[in-house]
């Protein structure tokens, strides 16, 4: 990849959103329904864009919101919807359009108190906590957020009962019922003023702060972190979780502090991304540069992206801990120290997760559940217990009560975080000197991605690539034991190849918004092998592709 100038470094104002012309494009704008890049598209996160392309903005929200409504009728869901919002400029607007349908519906819509910021997992929990013992008036959720994505982004995510992110099956549903109100300009949305939404008998308010912190208790041993004493610091990177951090830290009486409490929806706060863009990523180095240049100050700090469902680890030995590697540290230890787990609990990852969770799974005993790219594969299994931990490459986990019960069935930023807390306070030892001690182990992770270009004809053979199509038989040196193209945990296609050998792997999947595909790689021999593993899956997959 090609480094921007600006990357590490503080953001420069000519890289900074003019959020007026921005707020003003989300109200002006009419998307095209005839424009595929201005359609309704759900990915793995829900629909985004930007007010700028005409890819998210008002017409977007109200249709996506009336189809949701459309969507709740037909599922005879309804029970009350609880709303979340994140800092990002087109939140908020898209928050006031979105109740204005709902209302319109007569949705039962349940609000953050004092117009709180509100992250995933605390909608998550809210629905799942309202739903325990129901069987009838179920509860779903919204969050309005296009997560770690830059300052013009908007994003819009819908989470059914279950509380984690809708199934395709459910978000294709959605996706095509917005398209239709979208090509009919809208008729058919019902709608009324955003004054009489907040004043319907429909619209309610709900501590999702209080009510979150208080109940961490039951899924990290927070007495553990108290008794320590440790010095915690955490950026929340501008994001909607700004003042629960602060919140949990006067709960539980903890030593942490809050290293940035500003929320500018410009975020001009940030170091600039790898690319020059202003991006939220806590698993970025990047875009971490301020919290690393503090880690001497905290016995172990952490972020988290605007909506607070990823996670980033700071420490003072070992500075920004890979995703990877933390999701295998996290496995190895809460395994071994949550006691009132199944012993049937399982590890999810998906396909492009690191080969040592399967390693750390193998040696502790553990069902290994590998799915494809997507949060929502997990949600099932932390809903009924039969997984213990959800994590994907991407710096997204969750992971259930101490008791065993679901905690939430959506990526949790928080929780993850307090755990480096919890593992360095009862081991002594931070989450990298952990990582070292369990490659030592098992082997140490050599791993990367890699972009290649690709048109879309391209993209789409890389997408229905059938194992059989590759006629290799050695990968670097080494014979290819397992050809992939549909996760072995719930045999779904991972819209791509996964190619294993005995020290490495890679896998080759197209890119959703790009003209390229993407290669992720890993090797368990060392740096030299995995060059070659990237040099000869770029062959491999062009010849197959071609």
């Amino acid at each position: 990849m090609t480094l921007s100038p600006f990357a590490g470094k503080p953001a420069p104002a000519q890289l900074l959103v003019d959020i007026p012309r921005l707020v003003t494009a989300y109200y002006t704008g009419q998307p095209d329904a005839a424009i595929s890049t201005q359609r309704v598209a759900f990915g793995t996160s829900g629909h985004r864009g930007s007010s700028f392309d005409l890819s998210f903005n008002e017409w977007h929200v109200l249709a996506i919101s009336q189809a949701i409504c459309l969507y709740r009728e037909a599922q005879g869901i309804d029970g009350p919807l609880f709303v979340g919002l994140d800092t990002h400029a087109l939140s908020t607007p898209a928050g006031a359009s979105a109740l204005e349908v709902l209302a319109a519906n007569g949705v039962q819509v349940m609000l953050a108190e004092g117009d709180e910021y509100t992250p995933t997992p605390a909608i998550s929990h809210a629905i799942i906590c309202y739903n325990r013992g129901r069987t009838r008036g179920l509860a779903d959720g919204i969050v309005i957020t296009p997560s770690h994505n830059p300052p013009q982004s908007g994003g819009y995510k819908y989470n059914p009962p279950n509380g984690g992110p809708a199934d395709t099956h459910v978000t294709k549903w959605i996706e095509a019922k917005a398209n239709e109100l979208l090509a009919a300009k809208l008729a058919g949305v019902k709608r009324i003023s955003h004054a009489q939404a907040l004043k319907a008998d429909t619209t309610h308010r709900h501590d999702y702060l209080n009510t979150y912190v208080a109940d961490l208790i039951n899924v990290i041993d927070m007495d553990a972190i108290r008794s320590a004493d440790l010095r915690l610091g955490v950026d929340p990177l501008g994001g909607a979780g700004v003042r629960y951090w602060s919140a949990i830290a006067e709960h539980y009486r903890l030593n942490l502090e809050v290293v940035n409490t500003e929320v500018d929806p410009t975020f001009r706060f940030m170091s600039v991304d790898w690319d020059g863009q202003i991006r939220m990523d806590p698993s970025s180095s990047y875009a971490m540069q301020g919290l690393i240049g503090l880690k001497e100050r905290f016995d172990v700090a952490f972020a988290c992206d605007p909506d607070h469902d990823r996670h980033g680890i700071v420490t003072p030995s070992g500075g920004l801990l890979a995703p990877n590697n933390y999701l295998a540290v996290s496995i190895d230890y809460l395994f071994q120290n949550r006691p009132q787990w199944r012993a049937d609990a399982g590890v999810g990852k998906t396909v492009v997760s690191s080969g040592l969770i399967d390693r750390v799974a193998a040696r502790i005993g553990r069902r290994l559940y590998e799915v494809p790219v997507g949060f929502k594969w997990f949600a099932d299994g932390l809903f009924d217990g039969s997984l213990g931990f959800g994590g994907e490459e991407s710096a997204g986990a969750s992971f259930l009560r101490k008791d065993g019960r679901v905690w939430s069935t959506d990526k949790d930023g928080l929780i993850p975080a307090l755990l480096a807390a919890e593992m360095t306070s009862r081991k002594g030892q931070d989450p990298s000197q952990i990582y070292r001690g369990l490659t030592d182990a098992l082997g140490e992770p050599f791993a990367i991605r890699v972009d290649a270009k690709a048109t879309p004809a391209q993209k789409a053979l890389l997408g229905k690539l059938a194992p059989q199509q590759v006629t290799s038989t050695q990968l670097a040196g080494e014979s290819i034991q397992q050809i992939l193209s549909h996760a072995p945990g719930n045999d779904q296609a991972i819209g791509g190849l996964k190619v294993m050998t005995e020290n490495g792997w890679f896998a080759a999947r197209p890119s959703g918004t790009e003209d390229i595909y993407k290669i992720y790689a890993e090797s368990f021999i060392g740096e030299d092998h995995l060059k070659r593993l990237v040099e000869e899956a770029q062959v491999l997959v062009d010849g197959a592709i071609s």
